[in-house]
């Protein structure tokens, strides 16, 4: 009887001392807000341990965030400063631990010691929420009443304890546009557990990072990807305001957009054409000879094709044609929307001799690439040895490529390679074949 009555006043005194659950609930009925519930959230959710009082742990949390509770593989949420990912993974995390008995890993890709990790948010959370009479913590974890653990670990040096994990329900892993190839080639298949989910948050990096690749732009089965910024978060602070409209008026903008909109930046540094180009209108002159070349997309890669010309050591890209998934029968028609196509010589990627044939019956002029070892380079070499590149503005896509094409930097020592990344590449690829004759004379003058 004194022990029942015990748990009364502690679940009374938590709600008592909880301003910040007051908030939470005086703010449940303002947009952008959604009050927590597993159950209501999407049916079932696993059996609740009936410890603690439901109203002890609600909470509310942005309305971006409201898929938290529905089940899920993988729930990816990645954006810019400001939008709450961390708190409120950690809100729904602790209120998860008081509705059921779960085993959380929190990982990230180095932990040096448990300050690197969440383990100090989490503590802050359920202090803040006062929430402190169902749980305990150590140095190294944390349990809850209903049974719930909490527990963190680096991937990266963790190898065999991580293979030896066995039962996690929710794996948070923060931070993660740092996490490697290898680090998430071990997790995955470690998180098995039937109806388990790996949740992630993350500021991108480059478009390059591995966490980018597998789960923003091929996303894997069952995954919820959501991009969240201070904009969907109903309590960014007017300090937070300050700053973010302070860094917009400063700072070059790619890196204010990296840093609070959320979208990938390149090192300035790594990118091949930086410096080198620039996209203004310009008029093609009469009487000038016109280079076309085209690359032929498959799968997920666009096919293409671009038209430009040399003047005074420049060069000019004035029209592209760009599509993705186009059928053979179409590509005529894509074709035409450059001006002229017809009538001049298209250099095209040497690999599908079967497209070739099929656009020569169309009656396009198309010839393959003469591709040989080191031609790529040699050929974006030639590129960047032009006085300027100027791109007009209607050839968005090649705009695009001239800034995102770069070089592989070392993830480790951010050192920028002497390699270039094959990606983002499918104009500047159609750039080199159409100036093939171009390329070449100049390699053999320089050999001369």
């Amino acid at each position: 009887m004194a022990k029942a009555k015990n748990a009364q006043n502690a679940r009374r005194g938590a709600k008592a001392a909880n301003p910040a659950r007051r908030m939470g609930i005086a703010l449940s009925a303002r947009p952008g807000l959604f009050a927590n519930a597993c159950k209501q959230a999407d049916g079932e959710c696993g059996e609740p341990v009936r410890v603690v009082d439901p109203a002890v742990y609600a909470v509310s949390l942005p309305i971006a965030f409201a898929e938290l509770f529905a089940p899920h593989r993988y729930k990816i949420f990645y954006g810019g400063r400001g939008g709450a990912k961390s708190w409120t993974f950690a809100d729904a995390l602790v209120t998860i631990a008081l509705e059921r008995r779960v085993r959380v890993l929190c990982g990230r890709e180095l932990q040096v010691s448990i300050a690197d990790s969440v383990h100090r948010l989490l503590i802050d959370r359920i202090n803040a929420r006062g929430l402190d009479p169902f749980f305990q913590w150590t140095n190294t974890g944390i349990t809850s009443v209903t049974g719930s653990e909490f527990l963190f670990k680096g991937l990266r040096h963790n190898i065999s304890e991580i293979k030896s994990l066995e039962g996690i329900d929710i794996c948070w892993v923060e931070e993660a546009q740092k996490v490697s190839k290898a680090s998430w080639e071990l997790l995955i298949p470690t998180i098995r557990k039937e109806g388990s989910e790996i949740w992630l948050s993350f500021n991108p990096g480059t478009p390059y990072d591995e966490t980018w690749q597998r789960f923003v732009v091929t996303p894997p089965h069952d995954a919820i990807v959501r991009k969240v910024t201070y904009r969907d978060n109903p309590w960014f602070s007017a300090t937070l305001e300050a700053e973010r409209v302070y860094a917009q008026k400063t700072l070059p903008l790619e890196d204010y957009l990296n840093i609070w909109e959320g979208v990938p930046k390149i090192s300035t540094q790594a990118q091949v054409f930086r410096g080198r180009y620039v996209v203004e209108a310009f008029e093609t002159p009469e009487n000038v000879r016109l280079f076309y070349g085209a690359d032929w997309g498959f799968a997920a890669d666009p096919t293409t094709l671009v038209r430009a010309f040399v003047r005074d050591d420049e060069l000019f890209i004035d029209y592209e044609a760009w599509a993705k998934g186009i059928e053979l029968e179409n590509l005529h028609t894509l074709f035409d929307t450059v001006p002229d196509a017809r009538r001049w010589t298209i250099v095209a990627d040497s690999s599908r001799p079967e497209i070739i044939k099929s656009m020569r019956r169309r009656g396009f002029i198309v010839k393959p690439s003469k591709k040989w070892p080191g031609s790529v380079e040699e050929g974006v070499t030639v590129l960047r040895s032009f006085r300027r590149i100027v791109v007009h503005p209607r050839c968005g896509h090649v705009a695009e490529e001239m800034r995102l094409y770069s070089y592989k930097v070392d993830s480790l020592t951010e050192e920028v390679l002497p390699m270039l990344v094959d990606k983002d590449n499918h104009c500047i690829d159609a750039l080199r074949y159409g100036l093939e004759p171009v390329i070449r004379g100049k390699i053999a003058r320089r050999a001369s």
